[in-house]
């Protein structure tokens, strides 16, 4: 069967077209936003990009077309793809009809932390011998790639809330039909297809009722919004975890930064962890895959071993490079929570040293001004901030971050790099945050600290 995917290179159908082409299916694809890592990782496994959505690449016509849920109405290739009657499908079906099913899926879901908890959930059962299948929205650097088939029933998918597609207005995780579901967190995001938290709520319940009554849902106890969502009905088991108040599982700091923890079930201590990923959101997001793992058979005691050989995700706080003691940081924070989270757990670990952060606000949420009053706040762990304001952000960031004294604002990234260069030393940190390529601006600035001091 040949496949092509319209939006190739999102995280989401970059994987779809590893599982295509793993199942013997030509693929193809199309999209305008070609970036690596994805279009490195796509390329290297001969699967065709073609730049930009003509509707010749849609010649010879492929079996099915398979559309992701940027693109709408009036985009050239999705026009051609109804005008000639092409058989269509979203990303989402298409991976319930020819992957999950008669597979045990773990889906992990939450505003927050889906692509570190499902790489860290698809390393647990992979070092414990089980061998899962699994799509994520990230590359997790244990394995190298964001998806596979795997050789057992165990399907590990990143459960995102964002809805189908243009004909399908559902969130994509009611798609998966999880034998076992982890809660991580619930907060308002994609201001730009939910009107409030309420809409939300509504499609993590709709998640929930698909769950069997002999599967598992792990949620974190401490979110009031995942509460109020469960007590909205649910029909499977519960197990909760938090780093506070809950008696089944929970996770307790021996290190500030996270590297070290304890993990408790049902207050009996289980085993001690120490691994190289940093903050408390890092803690928790292994709580939930040991718990999850535990429901595929995994002892707790082994998945904590498991921790210490976990390499992280690239873009998670990849380190890009490290020139004359001065570190650079890739990091996919977009949201305010996820920023602070992010360098909270950083100035733990590096204490009084200087942390300097890059961020572009590239979201649609973040374009919309949704979360700009709580920006400043998110950002106090860095001594100094430079902001990217882009021609296409809805709101003035110079305005709105007047009175925040370490912020300054930019209109180019040549312009960060220049200032970035005036006063970087040996020993600070540089954490650039951003869901997308932002210009290449991590190997220019690499290439610059190179420039000055080598």
């Amino acid at each position: 069967m040949h496949i092509h995917i319209l939006g190739i290179c999102g995280t989401f159908m970059g994987g779809l077209a590893l599982l295509a082409r793993e199942l013997g299916h030509t693929v193809s694809g199309s999209d305008e936003n070609v970036y690596p890592p994805m279009s490195t990782q796509l390329e290297e496994q001969g699967i065709i990009l073609k730049q930009g959505y003509d509707p010749k690449h849609l010649k010879p016509e492929p079996d099915i077309v398979v559309i992701g849920n940027a693109l709408s109405r009036g985009n050239p290739a999705v026009e051609a793809v109804l005008e000639q009657g092409l058989r269509y499908t979203s990303g989402a079906q298409w991976l319930l009809d020819f992957v999950l099913q008669d597979r045990w899926v773990l889906a992990v879901a939450g505003t927050h932390g889906k692509t570190s908890t499902a790489s860290l959930l698809a390393w647990l059962l992979e070092d414990n011998n089980l061998s899962p299948g699994f799509l994520i929205g990230g590359i997790p650097g244990n394995f190298g790639i964001s998806a596979r088939l795997g050789d057992t029933p165990f399907f590990v998918v990143e459960a995102d809330e964002y809805d189908t597609a243009f004909f399908d207005k559902r969130s994509k995780f009611v798609h998966y039909h999880p034998r076992t579901l982890i809660l991580n967190n619930l907060e308002y995001d994609h201001a730009d297809i939910f009107p409030d938290i309420e809409a939300i709520q509504t499609q993590f319940h709709h998640l929930l009722r698909t769950v069997p009554a002999n599967g598992l849902v792990i949620s974190h106890q401490d979110d009031l919004y995942l509460e109020q969502t469960i007590k909205k009905g649910c029909w499977t088991p519960i197990e909760y975890f938090s780093g506070k108040k809950t008696k089944q599982w929970q996770a307790k700091p021996v290190t500030a930064d996270g590297q070290e923890f304890d993990v408790f079930f049902n207050s009996e201590k289980v085993a001690s962890a120490k691994w190289s990923m940093l903050g408390e959101h890092n803690m928790l997001n292994a709580l939930a895959a040991i718990a999850a793992a535990r429901h595929a058979g995994i002892p707790a005691e082994l998945s904590v071993e498991s921790l210490s050989g976990f390499k992280g995700i690239k873009r998670r706080m990849e380190i890009r490079g490290v020139i004359n003691d001065i570190t650079v940081y890739d990091d996919f924070a977009h949201h305010p929570t996820a920023i602070k989270l992010t360098l909270d757990g950083l100035r733990k670990n590096v204490g009084s040293k200087r942390i300097v952060a890059i961020l572009e606000p590239r979201s649609n949420t973040m374009k919309m001004g949704v979360h700009k009053n709580s920006l400043a706040a998110s950002l106090a762990e860095a001594d100094d901030v430079y902001c990217y304001q882009a021609d296409n952000l809805g709101w003035d960031m110079s305005a709105v971050l007047k009175n925040a004294d370490t912020i300054q604002v930019f209109s180019s990234t040549q312009a960060i790099i220049d200032k970035i260069m005036l006063d970087i030393k040996p020993g600070d940190h540089i954490v650039i945050m951003s869901n997308g390529g932002f210009e290449g601006i991590h190997q220019r600035i690499l290439d610059a600290l190179n420039e000055k001091f080598n």
